[in-house]
């Protein structure tokens, strides 16, 4: 590749729904990250993204805010582009699906593939909800799962046993939009053949460096089961864009959003071009020497890395150079969570604490892999203080004072320690390696490594020392080096933190910090005055974040519990209650009884070997020999709490816990049926 490529990048659409959060972040922090990575080394990048704007969510949001759809998306897009700004996202262009723009395209792309025969139409039985007038997707339907009969499981997969099937197959179902009993209606519906694209995308998902190896493993199993019609309508009312060259007189067909969305990449570069001049063919055309890369989350991958490129095949454009998907974000090792404090606004965030602590911090712990990764808040205060503020900001402000205190602001005329800057400066080729392939993680310690070498370097000669004897010339010597040392510094972390390179560049009195600017020498350089660059993060700033996230659960009204025949309910509460957000920390999964054992010396205790469904089984002690012996229980199906922590006995340590029942002084294991498979976690 030439070495000054020209790159579009784009970040999956966030639906115009609602506010932005920390798990949304991770994705246009990474993305922004690896942008700014890209043009600091030389290269011509863009990077668009935009609002995805479209479907049934959306319509009934407007409804109940009373509002019309167009003024749901735009107040939300503008939330959405302050929350990105306060994180230093870079957009050169953010747009949204609901355009002029997206709707040349996806009609476009649609026509392209009818006319190449890729589209076909069939009835489909779904249900209607005959109170709200619509047919219901899936996400608005609940009922009994066809295969474990869990109850309250969504119209298209259980999260008890894992089975997918259609909303139709639901047993007892009901709508979640009005509680009622949905009937089966038969409408004509449009879908892609993807199926005719099998070739096509076995092939492409193979291209070198197209997809992660997690990734591509996935795809060949979905191939392996065979890919299936893709539905691509929806019916009225749909808040989105009217399918076109439908027969006259058909009822209104709309683009199920999932078509548009992707194509809201090519509408918001198309948006940029026309008011910038760039050529939207030479990035988009088939036969493009460009590089498009899509970042996004690993829940998404089935759309992007098979539907997209069919589409954009089927239709004549050029497909992904590659698409980079990442894990979801946990915090403090758990879902992020209302009632804990950690489902946390950006909004929440910027209110109390530095951006670019959270840039770092991500950075610090993203790889190229789908791995999901871990906000530890503790981690996170300790990091941020101990690399940033103790490590980078240190050594300027170390140093900047005896400079202008004895020297004017002037550094000296020569490197004293050529050979140590040429070290941190020949750093940067792995640095730069590290961040085009995506792995921050080491990229961070790379550059905390130089860090520790300046200061390493700083308390070997005592510049504070050598000042008292008077030696202000030693002095100036050890502080150019250091300070040339953290110009090198901030230019490798400068993709992470534009806000604090934009400081350094005033302080340092630099023009550019970019790769190529790490060969330049500040010698015989006048600085300006040292202002602090960051601040620690202070633990009562964090706990305030994480008070102001938290869900008020006492002043709310009472819970409720719907089903398909009984009207909301109030549930009383009292001092025994526990949110829904506590009920979820505990995990309970299928376990099967491999060997259940009395314990010699402990009479009423039984112990359990337990195949949770994990690589190693697991060991459990429980209370109940009185009720049961061994082998009454051996083979048997059973609850396990899995997530206790382990607890140290006289005979042993016990991993979970067994479920059962009591009353009356009787004890009942709760067993389940044979056929309910090993490690499902019950919800």
């Amino acid at each position: 590749m030439s070495s000054n490529r020209k790159i579009l990048v784009t970040s999956a659409l966030p639906y115009a729904n609602g506010p932005i959060h920390l798990g949304h972040l991770v994705e246009y922090i990474q993305t922004d990250i690896w942008v700014r990575a890209m043009k600091a080394m030389g290269h011509t990048v863009t990077y668009v993204c935009a609002d995805d704007a479209h479907g049934t969510a959306i319509m009934l949001k407007a409804q109940d805010n009373g509002i019309t759809p167009e003024e749901q998306i735009a107040n939300v897009k503008a939330l959405h582009e302050k929350d990105f700004a306060g994180f230093g996202i870079g957009f050169d262009n953010y747009h949204s699906t609901h355009s002029p723009e997206n709707e040349q395209f996806s009609s476009q792309i649609y026509t392209s593939l009818e006319q190449g025969g890729y589209i076909f139409t069939k009835d489909v039985e779904q249900l209607f909800d005959t109170q709200k007038g619509l047919f219901l997707a899936d996400r608005f339907v609940k009922g009994e799962c066809p295969e474990c009969h869990a109850q309250d499981q969504y119209g298209d997969n259980c999260e008890v046993c894992s089975s997918t099937y259609n909303a139709t197959q639901l047993i007892n179902p009901y709508s979640t939009l009005s509680d009622s009993t949905p009937v089966v209606k038969s409408s004509k519906h449009y879908f892609f053949d993807l199926p005719k694209f099998d070739d096509f995308l076995k092939s492409w998902t193979k291209g070198d460096g197209r997809l992660q190896s997690a990734i591509y493993n996935k795809l060949s199993e979905w191939f392996e089961a065979g890919l299936a019609p893709w539905d691509i309508s929806r019916d009225a009312p749909y808040f989105g864009f009217k399918i076109p060259n439908t027969p006259a007189g058909e009822p209104d067909k709309y683009f199920y959003v999932w078509l548009d969305a992707p194509v809201g990449y090519m509408a918001s570069f198309k948006n940029l071009c026309d008011k910038t001049g760039m050529d939207f063919d030479e990035y988009w055309r088939k036969d493009s020497s460009t590089e498009l890369y899509h970042f996004i989350g690993k829940d998404i991958v089935y759309f992007h890395a098979l539907f997209w490129p069919a589409m954009l095949e089927g239709a004549g454009f050029r497909t992904p150079t590659a698409i980079n998907a990442h894990g979801f974000l946990t915090v403090n090792g758990e879902k992020m969570s209302k009632s804990r404090g950690t489902f946390i606004k950006a909004e929440t965030y910027l209110n109390h604490l530095n951006p670019e602590y959270l840039r770092y911090y991500f950075a610090s712990k993203l790889s190229a892999s789908v791995e999901d990764i871990n906000l530890d808040l503790d981690d996170f205060m300790q990091k941020v203080n101990s690399d940033l503020v103790g490590k980078v900001v240190n050594i300027a402000s170390r140093c900047a004072g005896f400079i202008h205190k004895n020297n004017a602001g002037v550094l000296a005329d020569t490197l004293s320690e050529p050979a140590l800057i040429q070290e941190i400066i020949d750093a940067g080729d792995e640095i730069a390696k590290a961040y085009e392939a995506r792995e921050f993680g080491r990229a961070t310690r790379l550059i905390m490594a130089c860090a520790d070498k300046a200061n390493e370097y700083i308390d070997l000669h005592k510049p504070w020392a050598l000042n008292k004897e008077g030696k202000t010339e030693q002095v100036q010597a050890v502080c150019t080096v250091a300070l040339n040392i953290f110009h090198k510094l901030v230019i490798y972390l400068s993709p992470i933190l534009p806000t604090l390179t934009s400081q350094a560049r005033t302080f340092l009195n630099v023009d550019n910090l970019n790769f190529a600017s790490r060969h330049q020498h500040l010698t015989a350089h006048a600085i300006n005055a040292f202002v602090p660059l960051m601040s620690r993060v202070e633990k009562d700033k964090v706990d305030a974040m994480v008070h102001d996230s938290k869900e008020n659960l006492v002043n709310q009204p009472a819970a409720s519990t719907t089903n398909k025949a009984s009207k909301t309910q109030a549930v009383s509460q009292n001092d025994t209650t526990i949110s829904i957000d506590d009920f979820a920390k505990v995990t309970m999964k299928v376990a099967h009884v491999i060997e259940c054992n009395a314990v010699e010396g402990a009479d009423k205790l039984l112990q359990f070997t337990l195949d949770v469904g994990e690589e190693h089984t697991r060991n459990v002690f429980s209370g109940i020999a009185k009720f049961y012996k061994p082998e009454m229980l051996t083979g048997k199906k059973v609850v396990c709490v899995t997530n206790l922590a382990p607890r140290k006995m006289k005979f042993g340590v016990s991993e979970g816990m067994i479920l059962s029942a009591e009353k009356d002084g009787q004890l009942t294991v709760i067993t389940l049926p044979d056929s309910m498979p090993v490690g499902a976690t019950l919800a």
